[in-house]
Order: structure tokens, then sequence, then C-alpha cells
């Protein structure tokens, strides 16, 4: 792979059933980069996000041909381990789904499954993953609480810690401000741009306004294709397809 990519797709279809839902990809992810994919709905874009770390693998209708390389491994090869990978590739939701346990157990549960039990460890990882998602200040009084107390925006920032908390490489979020407040969601988008300085991100969104804010790399499906990607000044400023122009004036929402 080229120094700066992350990962790299050759040629990746994805059907389920008869239907082709990704068509012929071909991109590369850069490494330390917040990589925004666009489109209108249904364009294929979360089918994409998750065949990053074959979450579409729960769905016994899809068949997959091509590669996609994390590094030199192809993370579609029939003998990856399926629990490191997502392991290397930590998944924010749409809506959060907190563990029904305490602040502190949501964040060591993934701790304690690998091994780590040292109590003395595992409260200076709890403070470390809050503190990375400023969360630690609101909650560190109340670590026994149930997750499902704090506030919608705050249980998504304590599922974007529980997710950092396995040491990822990369961190992928499927519209992860979509049923937030726009305080909650600043509050994202201000996570994510401090966090590519140690992670690969890569997030989907319909919202135009907030990759223009927060994107250094874009890609642009319709229709299960690719049709445009690049850096997102070119992109947004200088896009080379009729299409992309179309959907950045409004087009295809």
């Amino acid at each position: 792979m080229i120094n700066g990519e992350k990962i790299k797709i050759n040629h990746l279809n994805l059907y389920i059933g008869k239907e082709h839902i990704l068509k012929d990809i071909n991109l590369v992810i850069p490494e330390n980069q917040l990589t925004v994919i666009l489109g209108p709905s249904g364009c294929g874009k979360t089918t994409l996000l998750k065949s990053l770390n074959r979450l579409t693998d729960l769905n016994p209708d899809v068949k997959i041909t091509g590669n996609i390389f994390n590094g030199n491994e192809d993370i579609l090869h029939p003998k990856i381990e399926i629990t490191q990978l997502r392991k290397k590739m930590g998944l924010l939701s749409q809506s959060p789904y907190p563990l029904p346990m305490s602040i502190y157990d949501n964040i060591t549960y993934g701790l304690k499954i690998s091994g780590r039990r040292r109590k003395k460890f595992l409260i200076r990882r709890v403070e470390n993953y809050l503190r990375q998602v400023s969360l630690w200040e609101e909650v560190k009084d109340r670590l026994k609480d149930p997750a499902s107390a704090l506030s919608i925006g705050q249980q998504q920032r304590l599922c974007l810690a529980r997710g950092l908390a396995v040491d990822p490489e990369i961190i992928l979020a499927d519209e992860p401000t979509s049923a937030l407040d726009p305080v909650s969601s600043k509050d994202i988008e201000e996570m994510f741009l401090k966090l590519k300085q140690r992670y690969t991100i890569v997030v989907v969104t319909h919202i135009l306004r907030q990759a223009r804010r927060i994107a250094d790399y874009v890609i642009f499906m319709y229709l299960g294709k690719v049709i445009e990607h690049g850096p997102a000044k070119q992109i947004f400023e200088h896009p080379q397809h009729e299409m992309t122009k179309a959907y950045l004036k409004g087009a295809y929402n």
C-alpha cells in the first residue's frame, strides 16, 4: 500500500440475494484523517461502512467479492478472525446503545474480556477514555450510576469511549449525530476532530453542512457506486462529476 493509506478497496461487489448493492468499489481511505461517505438515502453508504468490519456477514443472503485491505491484510479472506478484526474497528451507531450496566462497567467490559482486570489499571483506563470523549468531568462522581441515566448525547460519547477502550485502529460511525440535539452533535464532531490525530475515522452522514465542517476526505456515492472521491477541499470546491455537482447543490437529497 502507498504510504498514508489505511484501507484500500479493490473491485468490491456486494449482493443481497439477487440485488446488486455495492458495484465495483475501488478507493483508498487515508490514515489519520476523517473520511466522510456522502450520498442520498439508499445509495449504499451504510453497507459500505459495515463491510469494513464485516458486519454485513450477519445477513445470510449477502455475497461479497473483491478485496478490502487493512494494511497488507485482506479482511475478506475466509481465515480472518472476525472478533479480532472488529476490535480494530470500533463502530458508533446512529442511536447510542450503552450496555445495561453502570457507566464504569461499560468502559471496563471489553478490557475485562481481554483479561485486563487489575482494579488500579481499570480505574486509570476508565478516566483516560472518558477524558478522551470529554465526559470525565460530567460523570466522575457517578461512575456507578446506570449508563441509561445519561442524556442521549452523553450516552453516545460513552459508547465512543467504550469503543476506544479496546484499542481500535479505526473508528466507523454511521450517522452518529442523527439522534442528537445540536449541542450534542457539536460535541461529537469536536471529539472526532481531536481523535483523528490517533485514529482513522470513517463517518457516514447525510448532512452536507456537517461533512463540510469535519471532512478531510470525501467519498460520494450514488446507487451503489462511488461516483467521486478525493480530498474534501477538492470535492467541495472543484467537483469533477456532474452528479457530484448536482448533489452539492441540493439534488438527490
